[in-house]
């Protein structure tokens, strides 16, 4: 198991916070014609890697989370906090339910 990897399962999120990693778009077409670096965009598109808890609501109940390890969610362009890791970059959202 890389360093890395290693790393990212440590990383826990505190309340209604979200971990998640941005998919990289294709370098190569469907049918195998590989594009430049500059053609290739980052999608809004990201796969959660770790979620918190939840937060606490008056009555001291926890509520749940929209969202699980392993979803795939649409994210925003801007917004998040950056989290990087070795060579890797990942960001912290909160959970919008």
């Amino acid at each position: 198991m890389s360093t890395t990897l290693r790393s990212i399962k440590n990383l826990v999120p505190l309340l209604d916070r979200v971990l998640v990693q941005r998919v990289k778009a294709e370098a190569k077409t469907a049918s195998g014609i590989f594009l430049p670096e500059s053609s290739v965009k980052e999608l809004n598109e990201g796969k959660v890697l770790a979620v918190g808890p939840g937060l606490l609501d008056k009555e001291g109940k926890r509520m749940p989370m929209g969202v699980q390890s392993g979803d795939r969610v649409l994210i925003p362009q801007y917004g998040g906090s950056p989290v990087k890791v070795g060579d890797e970059e990942y960001h912290l959202f909160r959970d919008a339910e």
